[in-house]
């Protein structure tokens, strides 16, 4: 199971915590586990380095998990790019969670 809490304030995503393989295949083939990483990934890569946002984050290859979180602080159009980013994000985590919500816990808070 992959756990994925995502914090909002202001009604804007600030914090991203993921971990846990999903379990839906087997290591190397799991199609569930590598769309999630690779929404979660990109979404993290485009506040790095399309929107240049100096996001803390954290990886632990050994237990599959990825955490990242927003500076207090950004300008308005950091905050817009950064909202674009994370709220689509969200949408292909929120439709993975319908479709493999046996693999997949989401929690928005």
């Amino acid at each position: 199971m992959t756990d994925i809490t995502i914090t909002r304030k202001n009604n804007s995503i600030v914090e991203v915590v993921a971990s846990g393989h999903t379990g839906y295949g087997e290591s190397g083939e799991d199609i569930v586990c590598a769309g999630v990483s690779t929404l979660i990934q990109s979404a993290l890569l485009g506040l790095l380095q399309v929107a240049k946002i100096n996001v803390s984050f954290k990886v632990n290859e050994e237990n599959g998990s990825l955490r990242f979180t927003l500076p207090d602080v950004l300008t308005a159009e950091e905050r817009h790019d950064a909202d674009v980013i994370l709220n689509t994000m969200l949408c292909g985590l929120q439709d993975f969670y319908t479709e493999y919500s046996d693999y997949i816990n989401l929690e928005v808070n």
